[in-house]
């Protein structure tokens, strides 16, 4: 069911627009020395080879492709020796499409560098993992970086109802009940290849199943949840049951019970809820419902998800589930999130004034003359590092916006908040 051209591509049609670097490649419009190496980078199952292959094929270029899981320097060596005689020979060029790049190490991605400079090869790299890390600076340097989004649903379905009847595929062997076409899409998460695989499975259930050879064997949820070994969710990504799910998850993890919280986690990273929407989650609410209880709490959460945008699915599960843990059995405080709620009420009802006279800038021409700066104190005069001043407009003197708790480490913050605001405010 690969594409064979870039019109049967599914998804991907922010990179597929006329006069896109990728459709100037694919037709060859900007010649030889226009075209410029690219490097697809994108989740599993989202056409980073199909792409490649369909360029090549539309091109009329010469398409060798490597796999950095079996191949080394002496490999890419060949290609280049190989690419510069049908270029001098018969004046064809050549695509090297290679797969998982980031496999490659340095010795072997400095290998393709003259190749790609020289222009002997066009390079098309794959890889699931970001190109900053993963590739070297030279080689990402002269090629263009294209970042794949996952299938949508619209995308996911027009790929299975493709492969129910095109002869390709199945041709019509089966048909596909709307349970079952919904189920597919939502365990594929993104992932054409996954769906394709869900489909075939469930097709071969079906068939195996079926009594009489006159019927044509229909696809169900149920068969589709047989063939993948995997129980069916409720769950819809657009639907009542996603709040529901994130609702509970967030007010598990607000109140301290990790079972549950790790119990929704579950339950969405089975449904294939999309990680990163996960992932921001758990930063909302490290600095909502911890706060300065627990400020590394935010580390931790940052930490996770930067994880899963690097290593993907399904071992990003394992930094998620770390980070739902140190969250929901962390103290609590949402003073920091109540501190600045209060103070954009405050902007937004114009309870604010001009900036102190210290406070302001003094650096630009005729600024001391309006008596900007003039009579700052510097707190690293003091003994103590801390000196009684007027930091807030007149009309706020005396506000206060954060009041923390008595909870982890707020509650070493409140004693030292006491003693600082006392001798800055001289009370």
């Amino acid at each position: 069911m690969r594409p064979t051209s870039l019109d049967e591509v599914a998804g991907q049609k922010h990179l597929l627009t006329p006069g896109s670097p990728l459709v100037s490649l694919a037709s060859d419009t900007l010649g030889e020395r226009g075209s410029v190496s690219v490097i697809l980078w994108g989740p599993p199952g989202t056409g980073k080879t199909t792409l490649a292959q369909a360029i090549a094929h539309t091109s009329g270029r010469k398409f060798v492709e490597l796999s950095a899981v079996n191949a080394g320097v002496r490999d890419v060596r060949q290609v280049m020796e190989q690419a510069m005689s049908a270029r001098d020979l018969y004046g064809v060029s050549t695509m090297l499409f290679l797969d998982e790049i980031h496999r490659f190490s340095k010795a072997q991605q400095d290998a393709l560098l003259p190749g790609v400079e020289n222009g002997w090869v066009i390079l098309v790299a794959a890889t699931t993992e970001n190109p900053s890390f993963s590739v070297i600076s030279p080689l990402l340097s002269r090629s263009l970086l294209l970042t794949l989004e996952p299938l949508s649903d619209d995308d996911l379905g027009t790929l299975v109802d493709r492969a129910v009847t095109d002869q390709r595929g199945l041709g019509g062997r089966v048909s596909l009940d709307d349970g079952a076409r919904a189920t597919i899409i939502r365990l594929a998460s993104g992932d054409a290849r996954r769906a394709l695989t869900a489909l075939e499975a469930a097709a071969q259930t079906a068939v195996s199943t079926l009594s009489s050879t006159d019927e044509v064997p229909v696809v169900t949820a149920e068969i589709v949840a047989s063939a993948v070994d995997r129980a069916l969710l409720r769950y819809d990504r657009n639907g009542d049951e996603h709040y529901d799910v994130i609702s509970a998850f967030i007010k598990s993890v607000r109140g301290s019970d990790v079972d549950a919280a790790i119990h929704y986690l579950a339950r969405m990273i089975e449904a294939g809820e999309d990680p990163r929407f996960i992932a921001r989650r758990i930063i909302v609410s490290a600095a909502e419902d911890i706060g300065m209880a627990d400020p590394q709490a935010l580390v931790i959460a940052v930490a996770a998800a930067d994880a899963v945008q690097l290593i993907g699915m399904p071992e990003g599960r394992i930094p998620l589930a770390e980070a739902v843990t140190y969250l929901a059995t962390a103290p609590k405080s949402n003073r920091s999130y109540l501190a600045i709620d209060r103070a954009i009420e405050d902007v937004r009802a114009g309870r604010f004034g001009r900036v102190p006279k210290p406070l302001r800038d003094a650096h630009y021409p005729g600024a001391t003359r309006l008596g900007h700066g003039k009579g700052y104190r510097y707190p690293h005069d003091s003994p103590l590092g801390v000196v009684a001043q007027d930091y807030l407009p007149s009309e706020l003197r005396g506000t206060v916006y954060y009041q923390p708790t008595e909870h982890g480490h707020e509650r070493d913050v409140a004693a030292r908040l006491e003693k600082l605001r006392r001798i800055i405010r001289g009370d």
